[in-house]
C-alpha cells in the first residue's frame, strides 16, 4: 500500500477483524499506525508485532467510541504527539440481531455513536487538516447491508446505510481539496461480528465467507484508487445489484427469511 508509505494512518476497532487485519495490510507497506479500540492488551500486542515486524511506528490509544467524548480525546492524543494523519480508517462498528422490541435500547443507542456519530465526528475533526494540506484519505466502513433493510439486524442495517451515503457524499465533497474518502462494503466476513451481534448459529451456517485480510486488501487499493466505494467479493456485488431490478418490499421480505430468528427449542 504504497501511497501511505512512512505517514500516519488512525485505524479504529484495531483489535480484531477488519481493523486488525487493515492495521497488518498497512504496516506491511510501511504505514505507522494509531490503533484505537477497547482493549488494551490486545492493541499492545498487535502494535508490538507491527513495529517488530515491519519496522514502523505504532501507538495505541485505548477508548471506548460508544462514549461521545472518545473522538475528542483520541484527537487530542494525536495532536498532542504531533501525529498529522494522512489516513483515517473509520472502522470500528458493531450490530445487534433479534427482534427490534426485544433488543436493549441502550445497546441500539450506543450502536447508533459508534456506527454514526462517532464516524461523523472523527471525520470531522481529521478532515479540515486534510483539505488544507490537500492530501489525505478517510475510509468508512459500511456493509453490502447498507443496500437494504434487513429485518432482525434492522438498526445495524440503517446504521450503515448512513455510513455508505456519508462516505459517497463526503467523496464528491473532498475531491476539489485532494482528499479521498471510500466506502468499503463488505459481506459475510471471518470476524467477530457475528459474535458480538449475537447471531452466531446463522453465521456459522452461511458459506463463502471472506476473510479479513481479503476485504482489509479490497478496501485499500479502492481507496488508493479514488472510487467512492467498493463491495468486496463479486458475489456478493452481484447481489446487491440485482436486488435493484427486484420492488423494495420483496428484497425485504427475503431478507426477513433469511434473518427471522429460529423458534425456540422445546423444553
Amino acid at each position: 500500500m504504497t501511497p501511505w508509505k512512512g505517514k500516519w494512518a488512525l485505524v479504529t476497532g484495531a483489535s480484531a477483524g477488519i481493523g486488525a487485519a487493515l492495521a497488518r495490510e498497512l504496516a506491511a507497506g510501511g504505514t505507522n499506525l494509531v490503533l484505537t479500540a477497547r482493549r488494551t492488551d490486545r492493541l499492545q500486542a498487535l502494535a508490538r508485532e507491527l513495529a517488530e515486524t515491519h519496522k514502523i511506528s505504532a501507538e495505541i490509544f485505548a477508548a471506548d467510541i460508544a462514549q461521545p467524548h472518545a473522538p475528542e480525546e483520541i484527537f487530542a492524543f494525536t495532536t498532542a504527539n504531533k501525529i498529522e494523519i494522512d489516513l483515517l480508517i473509520n472502522n470500528a462498528g458493531f450490530g445487534k440481531y433479534g427482534e427490534f422490541t426485544n433488543a436493549d435500547t441502550k445497546r441500539l443507542l450506543d450502536m447508533v455513536q459508534v456506527n454514526c456519530s462517532a464516524v461523523v465526528h472523527l471525520s470531522r475533526l481529521y478532515l479540515p487538516d486534510m483539505v488544507k494540506r490537500r492530501q489525505g484519505y478517510v475510509m468508512i466502513v459500511a456493509s453490502t447491508a447498507s443496500f437494504q433493510a434487513v429485518p432482525h439486524l434492522s438498526t445495524y442495517a440503517a446504521t450503515k446505510a448512513f455510513d455508505l451515503l456519508l462516505a459517497e457524499g463526503l467523496a464528491e465533497e473532498m475531491k476539489p481539496h485532494g482528499v479521498r474518502v471510500c466506502a468499503l462494503c463488505p459481506g459475510s466476513t471471518e470476524s467477530e461480528f457475528s459474535e458480538v451481534a449475537g447471531q452466531s448459529a446463522l453465521a456459522a451456517a452461511r458459506r463463502n465467507r471472506e476473510t479479513a485480510e481479503k476485504v482489509a486488501r479490497v478496501g485499500l487499493k479502492a481507496l488508493a484508487a479514488g472510487k467512492s466505494y467498493v463491495i468486496s467479493g463479486a458475489g456478493n456485488y452481484l447481489g446487491v445489484h440485482l436486488q435493484r431490478l427486484v420492488p423494495r418490499r420483496w428484497v425485504t421480505r427475503i431478507a426477513a427469511q433469511l434473518f427471522r430468528p429460529a423458534p425456540p427449542k422445546p423444553a
